[in-house]
């Protein structure tokens, strides 16, 4: 198996333990900069849609005009990251995410 690819990052996701997809790294980095600026650091938390709204905000436009794709990356990340335990996600309906 691969374990990395020149301009490409290896994400995990919480919901399939074990499988790795490899994404653009520059495209990574900059959702999940954006993202870990936009979480609260305790719960409740912010819903999935209150935080794709304001992660738009801390996108690079050179990467997301006008914030396109930022809700496929935004779920990337942020599935990467709760299997890494950077975040986490509060059991309530809806969803709501905060910062481990």
């Amino acid at each position: 198996m691969t374990t990395s690819k020149p301009g490409k990052i290896g994400i995990e996701n919480v919901n399939h333990p074990g499988k790795v997809e490899f994404v653009d790294a520059a495209m990574y980095e900059a959702m999940k900069h954006a993202l870990l600026k936009t979480l609260p650091g305790t719960t409740p938390g912010l819903t999935v849609a209150e935080v794709q709204k304001r992660v738009v905000d801390h996108l690079p436009q050179a990467l997301f005009p006008g914030g396109a794709k930022s809700g496929w990356w935004m779920k990337a990340v942020q599935l990467d990251l709760e299997a890494k335990r950077i975040i986490a996600r509060e059991k309530v309906t809806p969803l709501r995410l905060h910062k481990a």
